[in-house]
């Protein structure tokens, strides 16, 4: 599996406090060796955000991403939930 991260995912990231940084980090360790480790709540997203998956990292910042292939997991946008959703 090869991990990408947009600009935008980037720039989002280097946002977050540091706790939030080291969560997704340790999600994203779950997530490359069990992608459907039900502590992710991994889902699809509908609406605008159609054809991108959502993680929960904790609970309330989700990251979320496009599946490219059966290989590339593209990491799109992380943030609270509101700031996603809102």
């Amino acid at each position: 599996m090869t991990i990408q991260y947009l600009p935008k995912f980037k720039k989002q990231y280097k946002k977050l406090p540091k706790k939030f940084q080291d969560q997704f980090d340790e999600r994203l360790e779950i997530f490359l060796n069990d992608p459907t480790n039900p502590k992710l709540r991994v889902h699809p997203l509908k609406g605008k955000f159609a054809g991108y998956w959502s993680m929960n990292v904790n609970g309330d910042i989700r990251a979320l991403y496009l599946i490219q292939g059966e290989t590339i997991i593209i990491f799109a946008l992380i943030g609270s939930h509101s700031e996603l959703y809102g």
